[in-house]
């Protein structure tokens, strides 16, 4: 009989996270409710409309369970993920670009902005919101164009800033997030199911809070820009924007208390905290001892990395004298999860799950016994195809054998090129949900 290695052990446990992130599942528990909530209001209408990268799931989820209430719908994904006639039931769903938003994103959120004109208190929209949902939908505030929007989107990322900074500055330019999409459907009763891919699920930066009050401001917004230095880089016209809006000559998004809400439930129906849950209990079903490291790993990639790495050298070592019932160790599985960012200065290619594997492989090197992935539960490591990275003890003496620099990929932000080289990437293809990315450790 054949026994599993740490690698393959890794990979049930990274997909039996990914299970309990099933969009499609998690919808399928709602809809029974939802059609209930129509019946019993006397509602007339029905309307849906979702965008991020698990809206197609989530629309098959919505129409297999309630569709023959719906009366209109659309949905936008990423490219790759609408097969077939671009209809589901009664639901037209779009494709557009991710993370950068494009021309086909614009024009599906103006196909959903025209469905919410004119609602009425006896119509019912369900939004079905996931990560990549900020991108998806997009259309710009007045005096703002989309290529406007794209630069300026590309320089927070490119400049490290993290999800809750780059979402506060796109609320600020949008005529549709930060709760703009409850002003709009208003006076129409609103349920958002919500898959979370930000750590600590807040409604307001999960696709940037169409339908959630938001909690910041113009201010915010210019502060974030004047971080990162980029008051000279983003257009003219997006500075214009944020002054006007410290300055009161442009509307705020709507805040907590708005009346537009009052009539809107957001319930998160799958997150980060939840697959690191049953990753736990995965890894002890398969005899690990296991952990959980941290649900708000953060900051720069590289950093977490090592951190990551220290911890697991750490636990190792402590563990060495330690025995278990009958004189035997258990092996131990630590288990984290969370978003971090890559600040780019080199000209290479990479996301931050390789990024972070990259900088955890060269602190463990030729450490025994030690086997680590970190990978996105999306499938999409930045903008490469793959989910992310395996090491171990000897990552990085393979790597310098053949004559790569480890060193040299990192400081050049080229973690995907030494993984693809080394054949130790992570490719799962899209997976169809998104809840940050995941890491697991097994100490042998």
């Amino acid at each position: 009989m054949k026994t599993d290695t740490q690698r393959d052990q890794v990979i049930k446990i990274f997909n039996a996270a990914l299970q309990s992130a099933d969009p499609y599942r998690a919808v399928a528990l709602h809809a029974d409710a939802i059609a209930s909530l129509y019946n019993d209001k006397n509602l007339r209408r029905l309307y849906v409309v979702g965008f991020g990268k698990a809206s197609v799931p989530m629309a098959r989820a919505l129409e297999d369970g309630a569709g023959g209430i719906i009366n209109d719908g659309i949905i936008i994904a990423p490219y790759g993920q609408q097969t077939g006639t671009g209809m589901i039931g009664r639901i037209r769903a779009f494709e557009a670009r991710h993370p950068l938003p494009d021309e086909n994103g614009l024009k599906a959120t103006a196909g959903i902005l025209n469905l919410m004109d004119g609602l009425d208190d006896r119509t019912l929209v369900v939004c079905l919101v996931s990560g990549g949902g900020s991108a998806l939908l997009v259309s710009p505030c007045n005096g703002i164009n989309l290529e406007e929007k794209q630069k300026t989107t590309n320089l927070l990322l490119k400049s490290g800033a993290n999800i809750n900074e780059l979402n506060a500055v796109r609320k600020h330019l949008s005529g549709v997030k930060g709760g703009r999409l409850a002003m709009r459907a208003y006076p129409a009763r609103i349920i958002s199911l919500i898959l979370s891919d930000v750590i600590g699920d807040r409604l307001d930066v999960i696709a940037s809070g169409p339908t959630s009050p938001d909690s910041t401001t113009y201010a915010d917004a210019l502060r974030i820009i004047r971080k990162y230095g980029l008051e000279e880089k983003v257009p003219a016209s997006v500075m214009d924007i944020l002054s006007k809006g410290v300055q009161g000559i442009v509307a705020e998004t709507p805040k907590e208390g708005n009346p537009v809400f009052e009539r809107v439930g957001n319930t998160i129906i799958g997150s980060n905290k939840n697959a690191i849950e049953t990753a736990m209990a995965e890894a002890t079903r398969l005899g690990f001892d296991a952990g959980i490291i941290s649900t708000e790993v953060q900051g720069e990639a590289r950093d977490a990395g090592r951190w990551l790495a220290k911890r697991a050298i750490e636990i190792k070592k402590r563990r060495k004298g330690e025995t278990g019932a009958g004189g035997e160790k258990r092996p131990i599985c630590l288990i984290s999860g969370g978003e971090t960012t890559v600040t780019v200065t080199g000209s290479g290619r990479g996301g931050r799950n390789t990024e972070l594997a990259l900088a955890y492989a060269m602190e463990i090197e030729d450490e025994s016994g030690i086997t680590f992935l970190s990978a996105g539960s999306d499938g999409a490591d930045g903008p490469t195809d793959a989910a992310g990275a395996f090491v171990d003890g000897q990552t990085v003496s393979k790597a310098k054998a053949i004559g790569i620099d480890p060193a040299q990929h990192l400081r050049n932000n080229d973690s995907y090129t030494f993984f693809k080289r080394i054949d130790d990437l992570f490719i799962t293809g899209l997976t169809g949900t998104n809840v940050m990315d995941l890491q697991i450790t097994l100490i042998a």
